[in-house]
């Protein structure tokens, strides 16, 4: 019996339309963070799952939009305005959102997007990856967040957020909001599997706290 998996399969198990990546304008010293943004693209594409992105065509962020565009799915970027010389050059990939500020494009993109990835990448990469990972904590989203581990790039982050739960500075449920593979595919099954340990999904935090009375009209 014929085992292989096809993209056809891949696509009718997967619970996401819509992706959000987080990676780097650069390409990194390395050809392996090239390598796995390609791959990552076309494991997107065999699932037919539509990309969210930062909006630019450099770096890993072209691999990942040029090769989902390529393959017939959707790519919107989100971009500020301020960003739009440094981070798009050349042929435009996709549908682009030109937005007013970093804050609007974080938000845009946590609306649109069912689930985020982050590739290897710098300081933005990073903000953007623990501001998703918090809003889980906090109830504001039950969306899976994970990391593609790259040669173990992340492994310093990773031991970073163990070193919280052992000094007691990230709950051990919340610690579980992050998965992580060295592989796209083996992230995508850990991604479709993921379900949220720390809080019911189905109520937002702010609706199970107690509610603030709202202060007398002045007068």
């Amino acid at each position: 019996m014929h085992s292989s998996v096809t993209g056809m399969d891949l696509a009718k198990r997967s619970k996401f339309r819509r992706i959000c990546v987080f990676c780097g304008s650069s390409s990194g010293n390395k050809r392996i963070f090239s390598e796995a943004a390609l791959e990552l693209g076309k494991e997107l594409v065999n699932r037919k799952i539509n990309l969210i992105y930062g909006g630019g065509s450099v770096g890993l962020m072209g691999i990942v939009s040029k090769t989902v565009f390529d393959g017939g799915c959707h790519v919107t970027g989100v971009i500020p305005r301020a960003l739009t010389a440094n981070e798009i050059c050349g042929k435009t990939i996709g549908e682009v959102q030109v937005v007013v500020d970093m804050h609007q494009r974080k938000a845009e993109m946590a609306r649109q997007a069912e689930a985020f990835i982050a590739l290897p990448g710098g300081y933005g990469t990073w903000e953007e990856l623990l501001e998703m990972t918090t809003w889980v904590q906090l109830g504001i989203h039950n969306k899976p967040v994970g990391l593609l581990n790259v040669d173990g790039y992340y492994n310093p982050l990773l031991a970073l957020f163990d070193k919280g739960v052992e000094e007691g500075f990230i709950n051990p449920m919340a610690r579980r909001i992050v998965v992580s593979a060295p592989t796209a595919r083996e992230l995508m099954r850990k991604l479709e599997e993921f379900v949220p340990s720390q809080y019911d999904p189905r109520v937002p935090r702010w609706e199970r706290t107690a509610t603030v009375k709202p202060m007398a009209n002045r007068k």
